[in-house]
């Protein structure tokens, strides 16, 4: 696969500066309750959480944002929110960390998702989720559609999907069909809903289970993965597919037959959570700044490592990257 220097690394970063990128999905706030625990109740044998702070952050799609954001890009985030406090406290939070959130289309008829976890001696104890899953009306299809129609300067589209209801086939066609118009990137991390609906983009990001059951078939061996890698290259007619295998790395198939294996380069994994948004917000930070498909994914492999070392949600720094790619180049 291609090999990356921290000069390269940070050419890269500085390219993509103030790039504009849409980022179309799920958004979530993710609430957290930390607190410790020193007894269990009297009323019922569950531990007693002895409250001492909460915490708010972006989830789902409006977490590749936050990527984005970190590596100084400049992300317009596209997805449903309700009218309710959450919304607000969502909007609040995207517009403080200069995440631009006109994106956002408010639905009366729909919470804002939100997941509330309780942490209780820095271990999670309970989650709740609040949401609705119904799709995304007419209405709100044409909000977020004609905010990408109307972004000037917009280099990428990614797609984000959690299969919570913002992206639906009527949508992911219509913004398929200008961004090809208009020269603009498309790069996709599907989930199960509308898997093969992407046709013609630039980079198709499935993970190892999402394509094994998006194929109906079981991904055991490296035969397996190149079987499954090519049929996604066909069946979508896109330019790449980026397969990601987890403790595996990735493996990266291009239009021209080219097949290159991307190995895991983290070191000691703390947490997985938000590696995936960290791998397609790098990715794509990489290709809009003129890095090559090979160089925009050996990078965003370096990305999701750094994350994985860290615990929670994290988005990727320019730093840690820079000296990340340092240290595996020596």
């Amino acid at each position: 696969m291609h090999s990356l220097n921290s000069i390269r690394t940070e050419q890269i970063l500085k390219n993509c500066e103030g790039k504009k990128i849409a980022v179309i999905g799920d958004v979530m706030l993710d609430k957290y309750f930390w607190g410790s625990v020193s007894r269990i109740s009297p009323e019922s044998p569950v531990p007693v959480v002895d409250l001492e702070k909460e915490t708010y952050h972006l989830g789902g799609a409006a977490n590749v944002a936050n990527n984005l954001k970190a590596l100084g890009l400049s992300p317009l985030l596209c997805g449903i929110i309700g009218d309710d406090k959450g919304g607000v406290a969502f909007s609040e939070i995207s517009d403080r960390n200069g995440i631009d959130p006109s994106g956002l289309f408010r639905d009366k008829n729909r919470p804002t998702t939100v997941k509330t976890r309780v942490i209780g001696n820095n271990q999670q104890i309970v989650r709740l989720d609040k949401e609705k899953r119904f799709p995304i009306p007419t209405e709100g299809e044409n909000f977020i559609l004609d905010k990408i129609k109307n972004t000037e300067g917009l280099s990428t589209v990614i797609f984000e999907d959690y299969n919570k209801g913002c992206i639906s086939e009527n949508l992911i066609k219509s913004v398929i069909e200008y961004s090809l118009n208009n020269n603009i990137a498309i790069l996709v991390d599907p989930k199960f809903n509308f898997f093969f609906d992407y046709k013609g983009i630039t980079v198709f990001k499935p993970n190892k289970k999402e394509a094994a059951q998006a194929l109906g078939m079981e991904l055991n061996t490296d035969e397996d993965i190149i079987m499954a890698g090519k049929t996604l290259l066909e069946r979508l007619e896109c330019e790449n597919v980026l397969l990601t295998l987890g403790k595996d790395g990735m493996m990266l198939f291009e239009k021209n037959g080219a097949i290159n294996s991307v190995p895991t380069r983290a070191r000691h994994v703390a947490d997985v959570s938000g590696a995936g948004d960290t791998a397609i917000a790098t990715l794509s930070a990489a290709y809009c700044s003129g890095a090559n498909i090979r160089e925009s994914a050996t990078l965003a492999n370096y990305a999701s490592g750094v994350v994985c070392e860290m615990p929670g949600i994290v988005p990727i720094e320019p730093k840690k990257l820079i000296r990340a790619v340092e240290l595996n180049s020596k």
